[in-house]
């Protein structure tokens, strides 16, 4: 199987502390791999080292390939064309208070595309109605603050979405959700694979999302990739 992405010998340092170290693994064309490890083990700030959104002071260092294209975090040299969606913990911070869900994906698909304003519309609300928000009981004229933490986070997944992007990174997207919205939402993200069949990387600290989500799983602990696997050869 094709290899979308491929990291290799990752190294983070903060000042004088190392955060990462020797982090090595590949994605698969179509694969789900999950980053697991309690806090502080390093999976955000391997997912923050995937999408140049590494803190102030941060120093990056080893390989990364993605479509065949390598480049190296030392030199901060850029892939062009890069693609990589990403998906945060909190969608808030990514959703605009003052503008409705409809507008925000619009807003998203104008600036991906040479569609004409109309076209735009037509093509946000198949965006919306594929995560699930598109119909009578969640009009698009809603606005974030009038909308639950699982269709935030729909509509945070809908932009993600529109740049088609080669990569998709879940960054702990259900940890703020409640029990029975996150078993909700995983099948939801599920369906989305399945559908897109796009490369997804998941962060996550919950044993049951990666075991349930991923085809290989990497174990983190205290910056250190300690295994990876298939889900039932690691459990």
């Amino acid at each position: 199987m094709t290899v979308r992405l491929s990291v290799k010998r990752l190294n983070v340092t903060i000042g004088a502390r190392k955060v990462l170290t020797d982090v090595s693994f590949e994605a698969r064309r179509g694969e789900i791999v999950g980053l697991v490890g309690d806090s502080g083990s390093g999976k955000s700030m391997t997912a923050l080292a995937l999408t140049d959104l590494l803190p102030r002071g941060a120093h990056a260092s080893g390989l990364l390939k993605l479509n065949g294209i390598e480049t190296d975090w030392e030199s901060r040299t850029r892939l062009r064309g890069r693609r990589i969606g990403v998906v945060f913990q909190e969608p808030a911070t990514a959703l605009n208070p003052l503008m409705n869900i409809r507008d925000q994906v619009t807003e998203v698909v104008r600036l991906h595309s040479d569609l004409s304003h109309s076209q735009s519309r037509r093509h946000s609300e198949e965006l919306l109605a594929r995560v699930g928000l598109s119909n009578s009981s969640i009009p698009g004229d809603r606005y974030p603050h009038e909308l639950s933490g699982g269709q935030r986070q729909r509509v945070a997944i809908g932009r993600a979405i529109v740049r088609e992007p080669d990569v998709f990174l879940f960054d702990e997207p259900l940890s703020n959700l409640d029990a029975q919205l996150r078993d909700e939402m995983r099948g939801e993200i599920k369906k989305l694979h399945q559908q897109l069949g796009v490369t997804m990387i998941y962060v996550t600290h919950d044993q049951i999302e990666a075991m349930t989500l991923a085809d290989r799983i990497v174990l983190m602990r205290e910056g250190v990739m300690e295994q990876i696997g298939a889900p039932l050869d690691l459990y």
